[in-house]
């Protein structure tokens, strides 16, 4: 079978885009564990626990993991939270598949459930969730505001919308470095694990083009979310940004 190859990101447009996305995570699912690790060299779980060290429910509380992928942030949550209940959605049911047997080995079936769906769309009613949380998948959503809205929407008032996701825009020391890795060494790796250069291509140009933090913290207040709070991991490897759904009656629209 010849290579893959996907057009630049920024030749792409927003169908693109979204059909890109669905055949990568269908796609190397089997090795996609295994590539998180290798390539943030085990980053990608201290980041997912400092996420969860910020997140805050109250009895009974409920999760929504969006974009879930294999279900690692539901699992870890699940076990740092003994009481909640969590929600996963994500696009790509392989992945989903993957998730579900790594959730019932660790005897945790009962507690997390996963559904195929789309962030655009959450097949959830208003105001569900203490913590609604995205971890290294907003990049991947043409939309971050219009996902955002619907993850600020079935988020109870004064609850929390988290977004856990890598970045370009390291402490000046190490971004030069750290740009020649994503062009250079990120899809040297891809191929040799997943086989699949030309996905880790795609993956390492959407890191680049992520907007900053601060750009990134305009789109949640856009989105309607307010304190917003920025936490920098890694030397700005990646980033977690938290914000809280508004109390009191919504207006149309937000």
């Amino acid at each position: 079978m010849a290579p893959r190859k996907y057009m630049s990101v920024s030749a792409m447009d927003a169908d693109q885009r979204i059909s890109v996305v669905r055949d990568i995570f269908s796609s190397f699912h089997s090795t996609y564990d295994l590539a998180n690790r290798v390539l943030s060299l085990r980053r990608d779980l201290a980041w997912r626990r400092a996420a969860l060290s910020r997140m805050r429910f109250g009895p009974g509380g409920r999760l929504l993991d969006v974009a879930t992928g294999t279900a690692d942030l539901a699992i870890m949550a699940a076990r740092r939270f003994a009481e909640i209940r969590i929600d996963g959605i994500d696009a790509a049911e392989p992945m989903l598949d993957i998730g579900r047997a790594k959730a019932e080995r660790r005897g945790l079936g009962g507690r997390i459930k996963l559904t195929q769906g789309d962030a655009l769309d959450l097949p959830f009613p208003d105001a569900q969730f203490e913590v609604a949380a995205i971890a290294f998948g907003i990049r991947n959503i043409p939309d971050m505001e219009g996902a955002l809205r619907e993850m600020s929407r079935v988020t109870v008032p004064g609850g929390q919308v988290i977004v856990l996701e890598m970045s370009a825009e390291l402490a000046l020391p190490f971004r030069a470095a750290y740009r020649w890795y994503l062009n250079a060494i990120l899809p040297a790796v891809g191929r040799l694990i997943a086989g699949d250069g030309a996905a880790y291509t795609y993956l390492a140009e959407s890191i680049a083009r992520h907007p900053g933090p601060a750009a990134f913290a305009e789109i949640m207040r856009s989105a309607g979310l307010d304190r917003i709070e920025i936490h920098r991991l890694t030397w700005g490897a990646a980033y977690l940004h938290i914000g809280y759904a508004r109390r009191g009656p919504r207006k149309e629209g937000s």
